[in-house]
């Protein structure tokens, strides 16, 4: 089998969070790849968790395809790019199929299916219910045109139950029953606040991995979901993400771009886009190393800072090269986890932990999702990063607050709450607030001009204004 321009491709999608769509895509993934297919994995939504296993399995990174924070012909776009060298593509859903934002269908993984033109295979809970999942599928089916719902997969189902549920599903609903995945607690991967771990913190992942394969081999009828994904037509025709006034060769500069258990939440698109303007991108870890790497410019991503906030804190020697290059005028884009090191201290329920001290808030951790959820922002005055007036959108997802999280944006959602937030100078741009950066090109284009301007003035030893 061969990958066309974004084909071969099937889009697994759930009726509702927790009914197996992960652990349906990821089996999917592990048995295509032991056959020796090449296997692209994309992630509906701005998770950043769930790519981290869909690379893990198939050795090429996952992308994230948002109907939000992304426009539509760029979505397009990145999924014809990363699918046309691969067998199959694997786009797992986020969430309940046609849930988005708010109490509407837009950002959901439905118009990422209408959008991409994808065939859907719906996954259901067969626990606790038999005919009822009739009426669940063709509610589903009913409910918006165009959903491109071609197959159901059952999950925690035996295959007794498979066996006297497929002829009933497939002659209520007129929709192939393509399998099942009996419970398999031994597979399971535990969840926590933002979700579940990380893969690299799964005990014996690749032995659950090749059990789920096993599994998928035995009870999925994955020979007949490759020809419904080879049968996917081509989705619309996208327009790549451009950096602005790029010359052909971009003026190069060195990106410090933190990575390591603590902090590795970044959609890999962006960091794509970012090389495209000139970027070598230089991975450090903030919990282990010894001080930053000579860079121009510092990327400081999301994470879990506040399960490894003793480890950074006993890091004395990162820390402060932190405080000292960031003061300093290093241009700064710290998003989330990152922002949350710049501050001055992390209260957990081991304690409190002394951070990087850039920053004069305190975090602590709530207990609840503090703010969750897409958001718009517009940006109250100037910064190396946006310039005022500036409108994007993002999104937001953490159990912690702080007690000065900025003041140079205006930070909105949908139903009218708005509030203040994000640290922004001529060199830092800070704040709880992820971005993508496909999603408004100009920012990688002004943070790489930053950069390059940074070492400039190193270069000629011409001082710095101090970030704050």
């Amino acid at each position: 089998m061969s990958g066309g321009i974004g084909r071969p491709r099937v889009l697994i999608a759930g009726t509702g969070s927790g009914c197996g769509k992960t652990t349906v895509a990821c089996a999917l993934m592990a048995a295509m790849t032991r056959r020796g297919l090449a296997v692209q994995g994309f992630k509906c939504g701005p998770d950043y968790i769930d790519p981290l296993f869909h690379s893990h399995i198939t050795k090429r990174p996952s992308r994230n395809l948002d109907p939000f924070l992304l426009p539509e012909p760029t979505l397009c776009f990145l999924l014809a790019k990363h699918a046309q060298n691969a067998d199959c593509s694997i786009l797992e859903g986020a969430m309940g199929f046609y849930d988005g934002l708010g109490a509407d269908t837009e950002a959901s993984t439905y118009q990422v299916a209408k959008t991409t033109k994808t065939p859907v295979l719906l996954v259901l809970t067969a626990r606790g219910a038999s005919a009822s999942l009739a009426a669940v599928v063709r509610g589903f089916l009913d409910f918006r045109p165009g959903n491109g719902i071609v197959g159901v997969i059952l999950n925690n189902a035996g295959e007794r139950l498979y066996l006297s549920l497929k002829p009933m599903l497939e002659r209520e609903t007129g929709v192939e029953v393509l399998g099942y995945l009996p419970p398999m607690e031994d597979c399971s991967v535990e969840s926590r606040h933002l979700g579940l771990v990380m893969a690299s913190e799964v005990k014996d992942l690749d032995v659950k991995l090749a059990r789920l394969a096993q599994q998928a081999e035995r009870s999925l009828d994955i020979d007949r979901i490759l020809t419904l994904a080879a049968a996917a037509p081509p989705p619309p025709e996208g327009l790549r993400p451009v950096i602005p006034d790029s010359p052909a060769k971009p003026e190069p500069f060195t990106l410090a771009v933190a990575w390591d258990e603590a902090f590795c939440f970044y959609y890999r698109d962006a960091l794509d886009l970012l090389e495209e303007a000139g970027g070598k991108l230089v991975f450090f870890s903030p919990l282990s190393d010894p001080e930053l790497p000579d860079a121009d410019g510092l990327y400081f991503g999301g994470g879990y800072p506040e399960l490894h906030a003793a480890r950074f804190a006993a890091n004395v020697s990162m820390r402060r090269d932190i405080r000292r290059r960031v003061e300093g005028g290093l241009p700064t884009f710290a998003e989330c986890g990152g922002f949350m090191a710049l501050c001055r201290s992390l209260r957990t329920g081991d304690g409190v932990f002394e951070m990087s001290g850039v920053l004069k808030g305190d975090i602590f951790m709530t207990g609840r999702l503090a703010r969750f959820g897409y958001v718009s922002l517009r940006a109250k005055g100037r910064s190396f990063l946006t310039p005022k007036g500036w409108t994007g959108r993002g999104h937001e997802f953490h159990y912690s607050d702080g007690t000065d999280n900025g003041d140079g944006f205006v930070i909105s959602k949908p139903d009218g709450r708005a509030w203040e937030g994000v640290h922004t100078s001529h060199s830092l741009h800070a704040g709880y607030p992820h971005l993508h950066l496909c999603g408004d090109p100009r920012l990688a284009a002004n943070f790489a001009r930053a950069c390059v301007e940074y070492r400039q003035r190193q270069r000629d030893r011409l001082p710095c204004r101090n970030v704050l």
